[in-house]
């Protein structure tokens, strides 16, 4: 069903990769391709889920970017994700991978629809599992690591692009507050506790922020001395060992988030009020279409009063029993 309504799914070459780590993700156990895939669907919703199903691993398959490819607009592609979601065959997930201080969004997608059951049981066995991100990023390290032979002094190389960055933290501290500004000396001095910071999870704005607010307003005596104790009393907290990833399923229509099972068919209580079972709109869909029914009929009964006040044998009619009502008078 997915092929006769799809003309466009293999022509899905050029779309456009999601951001490293978001993006599309498949499932596990995915049968091969069927001419009846999707037969579950509506028309239109097959053939968006036959186009994303042609998608490589990473693809975005966000709502603009999907419109931006396929002939329909942003939102018939949601109500078309929406459907797909409802019948089982996708999940968008918020995760923060162990090591990872940022949320990243991702789609999981089936092409066998899946009840709530199935996916809630697969997103707790991925949860203890090392992420795909992680994994590569490890993958991308090592090479460099192994290169070269390692000099003498190698074991300060680890150090040296975080103590870089922390020299360029600190070297355009005065960028944000003149009062602030440093010599090198006293960049090369302060590098490795700003490198403490990174370490701990912090960002090139929070060290900055922190150097920089609540200065006296008659100025900065010695910016060295404000920024080392600023630096040694108010950095952060170790950040506590997580081997395991924090997942939260997001609603597929508004991206609330939430536990799998308080989000069933993948969406959340307010964007699943008028839904029937099979995705479509219910009662809600329809008390819309007979209220614009409705309006549409009164737009065209005004538009053509306005018609009939406007002709120009009306004006002459009226003058002419005018002239006869005046005769009669006589």
């Amino acid at each position: 069903m997915a092929e006769s309504h799809c003309s466009f799914s293999a022509s899905s070459g050029g779309h456009p990769m999601a951001v490293s780590g978001y993006g599309k993700r498949h499932v596990p156990a995915q049968r091969p391709r069927r001419k009846d895939d999707f037969a579950e669907l509506k028309p239109r919703a097959a053939a968006v889920a036959a186009y994303i199903d042609r998608l490589p691993e990473g693809a975005d398959i966000s709502i603009k970017a999907l419109a931006a490819r396929l002939p329909y607009g942003q939102q018939a592609v949601g109500t078309a994700l929406r459907q797909m979601s409802a019948a089982g065959h996708l999940r968008r997930v918020r995760e923060r991978p162990p090591g990872c201080g940022q949320w990243v969004t991702r789609t999981y997608f089936s092409r066998v629809p899946r009840s709530d059951t199935w996916w809630a049981g697969f997103f707790a066995e991925a949860e203890s599992a090392e992420p795909a991100a992680v994994r590569e990023t490890a993958g991308k390290a090592a090479p460099e690591e192994d290169a070269a032979p390692e000099p003498d002094g190698a074991q300060e190389r680890p150090e040296r692009p975080e103590r870089s960055r922390a020299y360029g933290t600190l070297a355009r501290l005065g960028e944000a507050d003149p009062r602030m500004g440093l010599s090198a000396a006293d960049c090369e001095e302060l590098a490795p506790l700003v490198a403490q910071w990174f370490a701990r999870g912090a960002g090139e704005r929070q060290v900055v922020e922190a150097l920089t607010a609540g200065l006296p307003g008659e100025g900065v005596h010695s910016p060295r001395a404000v920024a080392a104790w600023r630096l040694e009393h108010k950095i952060p907290p170790p950040q506590p060992v997580r081997s395991r990833t924090l997942r939260l399923v997001e609603c597929t229509v508004c991206g609330a988030p939430g536990r799998p099972e308080a989000l069933p068919g993948g969406l959340c209580r307010e964007c699943r009020g008028g839904e029937r079972r099979d995705g479509s709109g219910g009662a809600q869909d329809d008390a819309q279409a007979v209220d614009v029914r409705r309006k549409a009929d009164a737009v065209r009964a005004a538009m053509a009063r306005g018609r009939r006040r406007g002709s120009p044998d009306e004006p002459r009619a009226s003058r002419a029993g005018a002239l006869r009502g005046t005769a009669l008078g006589r």
